[in-house]
């Protein structure tokens, strides 16, 4: 059996066999996205074993992430998304509670002790910043509005994804500091005035006068964006949240157009990588231990979240249609759930065979709305030239 043991032949074979599975779907009309996980899942170490190692391959498709929250960033006014995210504030805490408490009832059920439902309770809670972002039509003006929806409840799910993970780490290390929470408190607006300030003084002024050199405009957007989401994870955020507010505060900035467009290879690229290794990751062994929970949370949850979600938003005001979208869009688990489960995992709260149920359903509801998005809504991956759209 062939192994790949250079960065080369690794990226020729993600990128050599997602090109024939790509091809394959496109033909059949099914979803790229699935396929790249399914490509991860056939070269992965629980696959064939062409690729052993998929770790270091999940930090570079992480890159993805950040950039598409860059981007997204680049397109939203901050005034709109302020204003969604006073509204949204009270939606994303009852959507919370509710799939928390559904996950940890279902995984109760299942046997799980209470700790390890509580954990898979809490990875319910949020949705993915990828399915739900990278399916949404960036050059779409009336998706804007669903665009400021969904970033404002994922941003507020990320913030409380934080929050988990602090509290975890502190359990493990039997430290409960309240220094630390402070500092999360206090770090983002510390990181919006620090963005505010340097893309007004210095990142601006240098687009400005040297707009017409397209390569360094290039080079000075992915350094902002890189530098932006490294001092968040520095000062206790997340890299995701330092790169959208790095894409926010330029978007005023006429010039932020081209950029926008020119990177969007470079995250289509990472994004590739990123979906190979959510199907490589997944260990086939434990597959007949975790397949019935899993089913049945990704059940409960595909059902539950597009309906709850659409249910607070009408009660909210936003008109049926716009809330139906949005639902089925934020109709899945999260990539962020994986982290927290993973931290959970290592630090000894849980078994392992909970960290791939999580896994699986992660999968499974990723797998399912992509089909549903794809299928029905306007999207760059879908089926019909009627809602295909970039």
């Amino acid at each position: 059996m062939y192994h790949a043991q250079s960065i080369p032949a690794i990226l020729f074979l993600i990128f050599g066999g997602t090109a024939v599975l790509a091809t394959i779907a496109l033909y059949t009309r099914q979803s790229l996205l699935v396929a790249y996980m399914l490509l991860g899942a056939i070269l992965g170490p629980w696959g064939i074993g062409a690729i052993k190692d998929s770790v270091l391959i999940k930090q570079v498709g992480d890159i993805g992430i950040i950039f598409l929250l860059f981007l997204l960033g680049i397109n939203l006014q901050p005034r709109g998304l302020f204003q969604s995210l006073q509204k949204t504030s009270w939606l994303t805490a009852a959507s919370s509670i509710i799939f928390l408490t559904v996950g940890f009832a279902i995984s109760y059920l299942f046997g799980l002790s209470w700790k390890e439902s509580l954990m898979i309770g809490i990875t319910m809670t949020f949705s993915s910043t990828i399915i739900g972002l990278k399916l949404l039509p960036t050059s779409m003006l009336h998706h804007r509005h669903i665009g400021e929806l969904m970033v404002s409840i994922l941003l507020l799910q990320d913030l409380i994804a934080i929050t988990v993970l602090l509290i975890i780490q502190s359990t493990a290390n039997s430290v409960f500091s309240i220094a630390e929470f402070i500092t999360i408190a206090i770090a983002f607006p510390i990181l919006l005035l620090i963005a505010y300030f340097l893309q007004r003084y210095v990142i601006n002024k240098l687009f400005d006068k040297f707009n017409v050199i397209h390569e360094y405009i290039f080079i000075l957007a992915i350094g902002w964006c890189l530098g932006m989401s490294e001092l968040a994870y520095t000062i206790g955020l997340s890299h995701e949240i330092g790169a959208f507010i790095a894409g926010i505060v330029l978007a005023s900035n006429p010039i932020t157009m081209y950029v926008a467009e020119s990177l969007k290879p470079v995250r289509d690229f990472f994004l590739v990588i990123f979906f190979f290794t959510m199907g490589a990751e997944f260990n086939f062994d434990y597959f007949p231990e975790v397949i019935w929970p899993a089913l049945a949370l990704a059940a409960a949850m595909l059902i539950l979240k597009p309906w709850t979600f659409s249910l607070l938003l009408r009660n909210g005001g936003e008109p049926s249609k716009i809330s139906n979208e949005v639902g089925v869009r934020l109709g899945q688990v999260s990539e962020f759930s994986l982290l927290v489960i993973y931290l959970a995992l290592i630090t000894n709260l849980i078994r392992p065979e909970v960290f791939y149920i999580v896994q699986a359903t992660t999968i499974l509801t990723f797998i399912v709305s992509c089909y549903w998005i794809v299928m029905r809504y306007p999207t760059p991956l879908a089926t019909t030239a009627e809602l295909r759209r970039d």
